[in-house]
């Protein structure tokens, strides 16, 4: 297995196991606790990572978003807490929804290992929020570790994603549509929504460019070693679907 054929292998795992914690029940009524209203938590969670920056900045990194509804959360939760406090506030839900939903029978530890490889060696060029989660403190359980450099490596993956996208002349709520139409609402985006059928090849085309492109992080690992994590990741990704 070579480096392109395991990000291709991975993009499920690392694209939707993290998001799981993120649109946990829990994650929000414990955003609720500290005080944000609905969307406010994941925005200031996330994109506090990158610190006390302006409304653009995380419109930038947050590509698929609405630019209004960044504005509007990232604003309005402003006055609840410090920036970087409210990211590592998100990675505590990030570990304890790890703990409670990543299988027992994946090494994670060898997972969390080999992921550290591969975010230490990429390249933080054109990704904003992966240069920023990869500098929050980790925990050090090893389901906990092994999500949350899942999570690293999935800023990584979205940042990629969104310059291929762009290269490929979609826009980013088309490229949202093609792939996940029923997330537009999350997204900030309100109907009427465009028709992308015409898009699809366009996206597609920026989907095996991303794999392309996210392969020179996979590189630091041998051909052995890419093998392993995919069969890890994966495991982990149905374990966790497969628990409630």
């Amino acid at each position: 297995m070579n480096a392109v054929e395991a990000a291709r292998a991975t993009r499920d795992a690392v694209a939707y196991l993290p998001a799981g914690f993120m649109m946990a029940g829990r994650t929000y009524k414990r955003g609720e606790e500290l005080g944000f209203e609905g969307m406010d938590f994941y925005t200031a969670g996330r994109g506090g990572a990158l610190g006390d920056v302006d409304s653009p900045v995380v419109t930038a990194a947050f590509f698929y978003f609405n630019p209004d509804a960044v504005h509007q959360t990232w604003e309005r939760s402003r006055p609840v807490m410090p920036r970087r406090e409210a990211a590592k506030a998100f990675a505590s839900c990030l570990e304890s929804w790890a703990l409670f939903r990543l299988p027992d029978d994946v090494d994670c530890a060898r997972l969390a290992d080999l992921l550290g490889r591969v975010n230490a060696h990429a390249n933080v060029a054109g990704a904003p929020l992966f240069a920023a989660w990869r500098e929050v403190p980790e925990p050090s359980e090893p389901k906990a570790l092994a999500l949350h450099r899942l999570n690293v490596l999935r800023e990584l993956r979205g940042a990629v994603h969104g310059n291929a996208v762009i290269a490929s002349g979609l826009e980013p709520r088309q490229a949202l549509m093609v792939r996940n139409p029923q997330m537009a609402g999350f997204f900030g985006w309100t109907e009427p929504y465009p028709d992308v059928e015409s898009c699809r090849a366009a996206w597609e085309q920026a989907e095996e460019a991303t794999n392309r492109a996210i392969g020179h992080a996979y590189r630091v690992l041998d051909d052995r070693e890419l093998a392993e994590l995919v069969d890890l990741a994966v495991a982990a990704h149905h374990g966790a679907d497969q628990k409630t």
